[in-house]
Order: structure tokens, then C-alpha cells, then sequence
């Protein structure tokens, strides 16, 4: 039997250490990702679902919910307090496709630096 010297048991114990660590990491990792995954199929084919939120102060946001196929509605939603703010027609509410072709359209950075430039002058 070889004992280990003073430098040989701390050297040991140092890279069981390290070896216990990346395994608490390593599942921490993958029971998150589990976890993640379940409340994500927990969430399907429900009958609410928040369309569009915008924070107005710190805790305090809009929301616009739908409610089954076509009825939405606009809440106010508080620390401590939900408020029915209005119903909704699907009329009333702009496309999120037709947003998003707006925001993503390629934008051409030297048409836009002339612009600044011009505006400089």
C-alpha cells in the first residue's frame, strides 16, 4: 500500500474537488434543461396566451391576452393587482407579421450614413 505524502493527499483532494464540481455543474445543467422542457409542454395548446406586453414602470406592464380563437383582451398587470383595461376586436390589431417585416427589412448602412452626413452639414 503507497501512502500519499502531505503535497500527494492535497494534490488528490484538490481533483476530487474539482471533479464533484463540474458534476454539480454539469447536472445543474441538465435538470434545468429538463425543467425547461417540461414547463414548455406544460404551456401548449392552452387557451390564454399573452400576444404582446410592454413594461410601463418597474413592475407594472400592458397586456394583451387572447383569450380562445378571436377574443382579446388589454389588462394592466400590477405587483399585486390585474386590471381589465378593454376588450379587443382581431381587427383592432396590428399584424405581428407585417411589425416584424418592418422592423427586419435590410437596411442599407451606406444610404443611411450619407443621411447622417447630410443632416451634419
Amino acid at each position: 500500500m503507497i501512502f500519499l505524502t502531505s503535497t500527494g493527499e492535497n494534490i488528490f483532494q484538490l481533483i476530487f474537488v474539482l471533479f464533484v464540481f463540474v458534476g454539480i455543474i454539469a447536472m445543474t445543467y441538465f435538470v434545468t434543461r429538463w425543467i425547461a422542457g417540461y414547463q414548455k409542454t406544460q404551456g401548449r395548446n392552452r387557451n390564454l396566451e399573452i400576444v404582446e406586453a410592454i413594461r410601463v414602470t418597474n413592475n407594472r406592464y400592458v397586456q394583451i391576452i387572447r383569450a380562445g380563437e378571436d377574443r382579446f383582451f388589454l389588462i394592466a398587470v400590477g405587483k399585486d393587482e390585474i386590471n381589465l383595461l378593454g376588450e379587443l376586436s382581431s381587427s383592432e390589431l396590428k399584424e405581428l407579421g407585417e411589425q416584424q417585416n418592418e422592423l427586419s427589412a435590410p437596411v442599407d448602412f451606406k444610404a443611411v450614413m450619407n443621411k447622417m452626413l447630410k443632416k451634419e452639414k
